[in-house]
This record gives C-alpha cells, structure tokens and sequence, in this order.
C-alpha cells in the first residue's frame, strides 16, 4: 500500500488529489455538455429556417422537439446501468460518437416525418451521457465539492448557449455549396460531438485507481474517502434497484426534477423567439448575440451559487430560492419592456441553470452503489419535461386564449416547484449538508 508523503497530513494530500482531479476532469466533462447541450438546443435556433424553409408548423415544431426527450429518458436507464458496469471511457465515448452522428444527420430534415424521426434517434443516440456524467463524477469528487464540481459542470449549459447563440446564428446566415444556413449548423455542431467523443476514449479513466496521472498517496486518500462516503450511504439510503424504485423520496426527486425542466426548457427553446420579438428582427447573428446575455449571467451563478452551497451547507434552501426567483421573473418579462425583459430574462435563465446542480447534490447524497446508477437516470427521465413543456405552452395560448399563456403557466409550475423542494425533507440533506460529510 502507498504511504503517505512525508510532512503531509492526510486532509492535505487529499485536497491536492480533488483538486488535481477537477483540474483533469472538470473542465473535460464541462466542455464536453457545452458540444452534447449546443447538439440538444441547436433546434431553437432552426426554428424559424426550418418553418420556411422546410415548412414546419409551430405545432410539428413544438412536438418534435419534445420528441427527443420520449427516447432520451426513456434510454437513460439501462444506459446508466451499463456505464455503472463497462465503465466511461468505453460508453461515453460510444455516447458521444453516436449522438454526434445523429446531429449532423438533422441536415436532411425535409418534412415533418423526417423531422420527428430524427429527433427521436437524437435522443436515443444521446441518452445516457447526462445521467451518466452526474454518476462518473461521483465517482471522483468527495461531498465536501459536490456542489461545486456539479455546478462547474452545468458550466455547460449556458456556455453552451452563450456560445451557441453567435455561432447558430452565424451559420444560419452561411449559404454555400448547395447548403442553406440551418443544414450547416446542424452538420458543424454534430461533427464537434462526434470528434470528442473520439478523444474521450483516450482521456477518461474508470475510476481514480485506474487514474496513472494521479500519485500514490493522492490515489490512496481519494479513493479512501469516496470509498467512506459511500459506505456512510448504504447505511442510510437505498443501495440495490428494488428498494430505489420502491422509495418514495426517489419519486419526489423525479417529479422535481421533471418541473425544473419543464421551465427550463421552455426557456432553452422559446428564448430565441422571445429576444427576436424584443428586437423585432428575425434570427440571425444580432438575435443570437443578445440571447447569449441571459445565459451569460446563467454561467456565473451556476458556478458561485453552488460553491455557496457547499459552504453553507444548505443545498436545499439555495435551490428552492434560486428557482423560485427563476419563476417570479418568468412571470414578469412577457408583459415587460424591453429592458426590464431582458434583466428578467437573465435572472429567470440563472435560476433554472443553478437550481440543478444545487438540487443534484439531494438525490447523490442518499443513493449508493447500483441504486446511484439507477436513482440518477431514473431522477434524469424528469428531462421529459422538455417534452411536456413545448406542447403545454401551445394548448395554454390556444385554451386561455392568449399569447402569454404558456409561459405564465409554466411560471407557475417553476414556483410550485420551489415550495415543494423547500418544504421537502429527507436523509438526502443530512448527507450532503451535515459536516460530517463533509470531512472524510
């Protein structure tokens, strides 16, 4: 067994192996849900190139996009249980390959059949990667930086869409070689996808006793206490498949989840529409740059709010706050002006990034083993709400009668959210919140 280094305390060698290891993976995995979450959204920008060009009806538009979601929670089971018992660096690999060639297939949208076809194999081919990160990470960062290092992920997402509103609309403006904007998108921002999913084969590492980059002492005080951790969960969580389906604060994680994506996604895909009209100019460039301003503000908090997590070790709390303060401007920017709009555009895009991760830290902390694996994908099947949210805004305006309908309904559901993760309680704050988590 490898000693520790002479003069070093076991507290310091593992606070060099955490940090060793987000510098190695953190800002990997974070990039690669910049390319997995620029190939999920892409759509949003197309929305209008693929009305005229292709001629798709906002209802054919709002069902297929949804449609990614059916086959990418339905699929993000098994996949988990699979990369729990292959490993990474085999099947996020596979992951990313395979979603990266579904996206560039989206060039050849030529009708509403084709469309809803091949968003279904988008999901099918991405389903896992999610799910999959949030498991792999547990597997290599202790509690004490588990909001951090998830935050630090979900970094992502609004890169994502800081950088995928310029670039999404600099290639709708592209037309050459036969090619209209809306092909060239889909076909760039696929091949990045499938390239990394080629370097991921050589750059990911099972687990942190597989890691050659790491040192003796390092490798031993992490895998020390992960290997702590994990045992403090089964003592107090599930840690097989049955008891996880049969338990009823996994239930309560799935439908806070599934309603923290129904508003998060309604922004994902209208918040493009949403800038245009404010502007009153159609898609391009200048729409794409001024809607990377909310996401922008949505990268900074989801990477402070969950450091404070940590630190105040009230993860709970900060996520229902944040998220409700994501739902109260969501009620306020449709009847805004113009910059007023804008700020509650900002506030409503930070709350629903940085409510994730803060809320990810409740379901880690109480799941072990096997039942983690599962617990994560079957929680990540709330992603249907991306699936719930487009179509409910459509029936919302059509029922009440109202351009603004949708998204005050699904405000609505962001702050019945928030409540109902405020007023929840359970063994999953005592492992992610209580100090003695938090030293191994």
């Amino acid at each position: 067994m490898t000693e520790f280094k002479e003069g070093s305390t076991a507290e310091a060698v593992l606070d060099r192996a955490v940090s060793r290891t987000y510098r190695r993976l953190g800002l990997y995995l974070m990039l690669a849900y910049v390319v997995a979450f620029l190939d999920r959204a892409n759509v949003g920008y197309a929305k209008q190139a693929l009305q005229a060009s292709v001629g798709i009806s906002e209802a054919v538009y709002a069902l297929g996009a949804g449609l990614f979601f059916i086959s990418y929670s339905l699929c993000g089971f098994p996949s988990n249980l699979i990369l729990h018992r292959v490993g990474a660096k085999i099947w996020i690999s596979t992951l990313m390959v395979s979603w990266g060639v579904a996206s560039m297939a989206m060039m050849f949208v030529h009708g509403s059949t084709s469309f809803y076809v091949l968003r279904l194999l988008g999901g099918l081919a991405e389903a896992g990667f999610f799910p999959g990160c949030i498991l792999y990470l547990t597997y290599w960062f202790p509690n004490r930086i588990r909001g951090e290092i998830m935050g630090f992920y979900y970094i992502g997402v609004p890169l994502a869409l800081v950088l995928g509103g310029p670039l999404s609309g600099a290639l709708l403006d592209l037309h050459s070689l036969s090619l209209q904007g809306w092909q060239w998108m889909f076909l760039a921002e696929g091949f990045l996808a499938f390239a990394m999913g080629l370097s991921a084969f050589y750059f990911l590492d099972d687990r942190p006793a597989q890691a050659k980059w790491l040192p003796g002492d390092e490798k031993l005080a992490l895998t020390g206490a992960l290997a702590r951790e994990e045992q403090e969960r089964r003592s107090g969580g599930p840690a097989t498949l049955l008891p996880m389906l049969r338990d009823p604060r996994v239930l309560r994680f799935v439908l806070m989840y599934l309603m923290i994506q129904m508003g998060f996604y309604a922004a994902v895909f209208y918040l493009p529409s949403q800038v245009s009209a404010l502007l009153h100019r159609p898609q391009g460039f200048a729409v794409g740059a001024v809607t990377a301003i909310p996401w922008l503000c949505a990268t900074a908090a989801s990477y402070w709010l969950p450091k404070w997590g940590d630190r105040s070790k009230n993860h709970r709390n900060m996520a229902a706050l944040t998220l409700f303060a994501a739902g109260v401007a969501s009620f306020i920017f449709p009847s805004a002006g113009p910059l007023t709009a804008l700020l509650m555009l900002c506030v409503a895009a930070s709350g629903f990034v940085a409510a994730q991760p803060l809320f990810w830290t409740m379901p880690t902390g109480y799941l072990a083993d096997t039942a983690k694996a599962g617990g994560i994908a079957l929680i990540g099947m709330g992603n249907l709400g991306g699936f719930l949210a487009p179509p409910l805004k459509v029936w919302a305006e059509q029922h009440f009668h109202s351009s603004h309908a949708g998204l005050y309904l699904l405000a609505a559901i962001t702050v019945f959210d928030a409540v109902l993760i405020a007023l929840t309680r359970s063994p999953a704050r005592a492992k992610t919140d209580h100090p003695a988590a938090e030293t191994p």
